[in-house]
């Protein structure tokens, strides 16, 4: 059996599927399966940053509205879904509580609704995009090189514990012979409609932030373009609608290229012609200090910080998984390498008119534990 014919007519919901790994996912799904009929629910329509192909179908719909959502896929009957809608916290917010209602609304309980929903109108297969978070937002540990057998932690970040201690554990328990479903972790993503992380690196050359090192700057860490993760739910649609393998499994997706930040800013930078004129250390034990003084204030004032001791310890973390799993099971291998990931988003950065001066650099060392 072909590729094309794998899915043959069959319909596919992208929940999310205006956004950035949705749209990316719906591109790639389009390109493989011609013939497969794509609907996308989101709250808001498809946008120029983040196209779809014309013949997708568009329908507006607010996954944690259990109504909406039933009446929804009760009308479309598709074969599969790929759950991609969800919020990820801003940066600002990551390693506090003051948006947890919110994170678990969308994240959890808005998965439940889809999970119903879908249980109800017969979805053979059901696709979640989870994050590499539900493991690595516990961090008193390193990450080197870890396996989906690494267990969850109860101590976490409002991210990771609505992806995996809900979310995530409600997908993988509703697989059955009726409706198989399995989890996509993803590292931090960049690639074409990233509005985070390669525009907020370009970013820092304005602001002369480009010399400044948290700790020694060594600390191993993965990225996944989001092409990658677009082709790595068209393989889980097949293996579930298929041979079924990946039934009620999770798996990393990245890049496999593990790679410290400093080097992947280096290299962004490069690529817009800049070079750090020097570089000037700061030890983790002074920034860890600095970030409770920020916390302190921000107590006092009521104000966010993006500087805080979560983001200092998560610059300095180690955060890379193995890609055996995902590669044994689902046949995923990263088409899009690092090298070329990067050019392409300066590329897509150098078009834009858009400036983004919001991420002081901190910030910025703290998204290598972000996922979208």
């Amino acid at each position: 059996m072909s590729d094309k014919t794998i899915l043959g007519s069959k319909k596919v919901l992208v929940s999310g599927g205006t956004g950035f790994v949705g749209s990316a996912t719906v591109r790639a799904l389009a390109d493989k399966h011609p013939s497969c009929a794509i609907t996308i629910i989101d709250r808001s329509p498809p946008r120029p940053q983040h196209v779809v192909p014309e013949k997708t179908e568009f329908m507006k719909v607010d996954i944690t509205s259990p109504s909406e959502v039933s009446k929804a896929l009760q009308m479309i009957r598709p074969d599969a879904v790929i759950h991609t809608a969800g919020i990820v916290p801003a940066l600002a917010d990551r390693f506090g509580r003051r948006v947890e209602r919110e994170v678990w609304k969308i994240n959890v309980q808005g998965t439940g609704n889809m999970l119903d929903a879908a249980a109800k109108s017969g979805v053979e297969a059901f696709i979640y995009t989870s994050t590499c978070c539900v493991t690595t937002d516990d961090m008193r540990l390193p990450y080197p090189n870890i396996d989906e057998e690494w267990p969850t932690s109860q101590t976490s970040l409002i991210y990771g514990e609505s992806k995996v201690a809900a979310a995530e554990a409600l997908v993988l328990k509703a697989s059955s012979s009726h409706m198989a479903t399995c989890s996509l972790r993803p590292s931090v993503l960049f690639g074409p409609g990233d509005y985070q992380l390669v525009p907020s690196i370009h970013a820092c050359i304005a602001k002369y932030e480009t010399p400044f090192i948290i700790g020694d700057g060594l600390n191993l860490w993965d990225v996944t373009h989001v092409s990658n993760i677009a082709d790595a739910h068209v393989l889980a649609v097949e293996n579930l609608v298929t041979s079924r393998t990946a039934a009620g499994e999770a798996f990393f997706i990245q890049n496999n290229e593990p790679i410290t930040f400093r080097d992947f800013c280096l290299v962004i930078w490069a690529h817009f012609g800049h070079v750090p004129p020097f570089e000037v250390h700061i030890p983790e034990g002074l920034a860890y200090v600095a970030g409770l003084v920020c916390e302190m204030a921000t107590w006092v004032t009521g104000r966010t910080t993006t500087l805080s001791r979560g983001s200092v310890r998560d610059a300095c973390a180690v955060r890379y998984a193995s890609g055996d799993k995902a590669n044994a099971i689902l046949g995923y291998e990263a088409r899009i390498g690092i090298e070329e990931g990067m050019r392409l988003s300066c590329e897509v950065r150098s078009h834009s008119k858009r400036i983004y001066t919001h991420l002081p650099l901190i910030c910025l060392m703290s998204m290598a534990g972000v996922s979208g």
